[in-house]
């Protein structure tokens, strides 16, 4: 089976649930059509977290320029605004230079804030959201939800009520303007994109994905997972953005609760929430029109 690709200014961003295999398809493309990567990914951009964050190693990238790969310090901030600034200037000089930018990540917000760019939202108030995860852990992530569906309740109908960051951020915004987070977004409209672009990414069943999540975990513990994890908190960073991320979050609470870390149940607990987390991915994919490639398909440049 074949597929052909336009690489003629169309900007592909390979998209995808974790572990669907985009590094792979999006490094197979950059040889294909001699382009340059450039990394959507909100754990693979910071500095040493490289086991848990599943980075491309030097071999498997074997000259294809990876962009936004380990350029932030783990304790510097970085939120979506900020990587929709440097990748678009990483896009723009990776044309300059004849060559084709390809996006590849699956942190969603980040990719549609390159796309579309953001809502006029006031920034994050670390006072607001720290009380919020008071209440969260007193009371419950419900009874946070139960507060948006009262100030907001569009927002509340589509966010899940464990979805702390997300209902968290629709409270905080409607506390510092007055106004619904929906009605925020609504007047964006997320309308305008920025870029002529083409989202890919590997199809695979849920069988197929099951499989690779647990062997992709599993991988990374005999790869030295924990030890990372150890060496980051033993150098301060337990506290980093990045820990708090699938898979390193489940690895640093082991290692809190040590000595000894049982690997299968460590492995248990990590592969459950990547799941869980993969759920979500494939919710907000079905809004965005994906083409889905399976694996072995050529690709042709169009």
């Amino acid at each position: 089976m074949e597929e052909t690709l336009a690489a003629d200014g169309t900007l592909i961003v390979v998209v995808g649930p974790t572990a669907s295999g985009k590094t792979e398809l999006a490094l197979e493309l950059a040889r294909d059509f001699g382009g340059e990567v450039v990394n959507a990914d909100s754990v693979q951009i910071y500095r040493r977290f490289d086991i848990g964050s599943g980075k491309p190693s030097a071999t498997e990238l074997r000259g294809v320029p990876y962009h936004l790969l380990d350029v932030v310090d783990p304790l510097d901030p970085m939120d979506a605004a900020a990587f929709a600034e440097l990748a678009a200037q990483q896009i723009e000089m990776i044309r300059s230079r004849g060559r084709v930018p390809i996006v590849c990540g699956g942190t969603f917000l980040w990719v549609r804030a390159l796309l579309f760019g953001l809502a006029d939202a006031p920034p994050a108030d670390t006072t607001i959201r720290d009380r919020h995860r008071t209440i969260a852990e007193r009371d419950g992530r419900a009874a946070l939800h139960r507060q948006l569906e009262q100030v907001d309740p569009k927002s509340a109908e589509r966010l899940n009520p464990n979805d702390l960051v997300r209902v968290s951020r629709a409270l905080e915004v409607h506390e510092l303007t007055g106004r619904p987070m929906s009605d925020v977004q609504a007047e964006h409209g997320f309308r305008a994109p920025r870029y002529d672009a083409r989202l890919v990414g590997v199809e695979r069943t849920r069988e197929e994905l099951a499989q690779r999540i647990e062997a992709r975990a599993s991988k990374m513990l005999d790869s030295g997972w924990i030890e990372e994890v150890e060496s980051l908190m033993n150098d301060g960073f337990a506290e980093a953005r990045a820990m708090k991320s699938i898979g390193y979050r489940q690895v640093a609470e082991a290692v809190r609760a040590g000595p000894v870390i049982d690997r299968e149940s460590l492995l248990e607990r990590v592969t459950q929430a990547t799941r869980a987390f993969v759920r979500k991915q494939r919710s907000w994919l079905r809004d965005e029109r994906v083409d889905w490639i399976r694996p072995g398909t050529t690709l042709n440049p169009g």
